[in-house]
């Protein structure tokens, strides 16, 4: 996942005409209810959850969908469709790799969709292992410039990896920290202590080696497999070695 496409992910998001927003409640909806089912409806205790229920009120999600979700997941709910995660592993055009997150009640229709994706854009599924071992599992913060605006980002840089971020990237949207995957909360605390909103946390895959993409026939390519990958409903997260 490189900064600049995780970032043109969040922007899309935020920017959802409303025709679209069920879609996105859907799928938000789908995470709560896969992490409360894996660690309880506390999201005191179970920080996956924690994260799902705050990516859902950044997107203005209403406080029922969410507990709801949460009650379904915990077992208290309606019971209704068995959700689970299936993660699979792409070539792209141009020697781009992607691992793509998934949340479905029907796998065979979510590999179906996929392919069907894949197939116009030119892309090809790979088999178990053959692209996520290009990848490490790390914690991601996001956190855009309107943030830290009036802030010595030198002090913060220096604050951050006192805390565990191994890597800040700068962009033209804002900063991308990278963290150990045991050092996500550690580094969120700090972060909210000095009064930062964070636009987005999560456990995510970072490429080892970024491939950069300087052709624009290729930049428009993957990006627009990228986007057609991230429309599919139950497409959760993307990440990619790509960055343009």
């Amino acid at each position: 996942m490189s900064g600049h496409s995780k970032w043109a992910k969040v922007h899309r998001q935020k920017s959802v005409a409303d025709s679209k927003k069920g879609a996105v409640f859907t799928k938000l909806g789908n995470l709560i209810t896969i992490a409360a089912k894996e660690g309880g409806g506390d999201t005191e205790n179970n920080f996956k959850l924690r994260l799902a229920v705050e990516k859902a009120r950044a997107a203005n999600m209403p406080k029922d969908n969410i507990e709801r979700a949460i009650k379904r997941g915990a077992g208290t709910g309606d019971g209704k469709n068995v959700l689970e995660e299936i993660t699979y592993e792409v070539f792209g055009p141009n020697n781009s790799l992607f691992i793509i997150e998934t949340i479905t009640d029907n796998k065979n229709r979510t590999v179906s969709d996929l392919k069907t994706v894949l197939s116009k854009n030119n892309g090809q599924l790979g088999g178990p292992n053959s692209v996520i071992w290009q990848f490490e599992r790390k914690g991601i913060i996001l956190i855009d410039n309107s943030q830290i605006f009036n802030i010595n980002t030198e002090d913060l840089e220096l604050n951050l990896i006192d805390a565990g971020a191994e890597d800040i990237k700068k962009s033209d949207d804002g900063l991308e920290i990278i963290t150990a995957s045991d050092k996500l909360q550690e580094v969120e605390k700090n972060i909210k202590k000095l009064n930062i909103e964070i636009n987005e946390s999560l456990l995510g895959f970072k490429p080892k080696d970024e491939l950069n993409i300087i052709d624009q026939d290729a930049q428009d390519k993957i990006e627009k497999l990228y986007n057609t990958i991230d429309d599919l409903d139950d497409v959760n997260n993307i990440y990619t070695n790509a960055n343009w």
